[in-house]
């Protein structure tokens, strides 16, 4: 089983809010055969093996559940969405944990068990979760992880 090539959307691995997720246009220089040919091409950015499935993870935890039902794909996405507005404790700690667990359930191309998952409460806010989740790619090879901070 291939990780696979799935087009970047979340910039660096890196996304604060939804905004930021989005098509990455990539330039590509071209060797110009004559003045008439453009110098560069504007593409879309693809992203490969590990940060697929990084990429993946991330899209998957911020994707409320039942957001892409239209879309046939009613069963994709996370519960995370339903702890915000609650007043932090650890039963709501347990309950994202438990939610989190659930999408590395989902992922077809890992394990089904997560590897790690931690809580970082150093960083933390008041009104926030931050935490690292591991998996294992069914074909073998070290844990891919990505960190994410739940506001509440």
């Amino acid at each position: 089983m291939t990780l696979g090539t799935d087009l970047a959307v979340v910039p660096h691995l890196i996304a604060h809010d939804a905004a930021e997720i989005d098509l990455v246009p990539r330039v590509r220089h071209l060797p110009r055969r004559r003045p008439s040919e453009p110098a560069q091409l504007v593409d879309l950015q693809t992203i490969h093996e590990r940060e697929n499935l990084a990429q993946a993870l991330i899209l998957r935890l911020l994707t409320p559940r039942g957001s892409l039902t239209s879309l046939g794909h009613a069963q994709y996405g996370s519960r995370l969405h339903e702890i915000i507005g609650q007043r932090k404790n650890d039963a709501l700690r347990n309950l994202c944990r438990a939610y989190v667990l659930e999408v590395v359930a989902q992922e077809p191309r890992v394990e089904d068990k997560a590897v790690e998952l931690t809580f970082d409460p150093l960083a933390e806010t008041a009104t926030s979760f931050v935490f690292t989740v591991a998996v294992r790619p069914r074909d073998g090879g070290e844990p891919v992880g990505v960190s994410l901070e739940v506001s509440l």
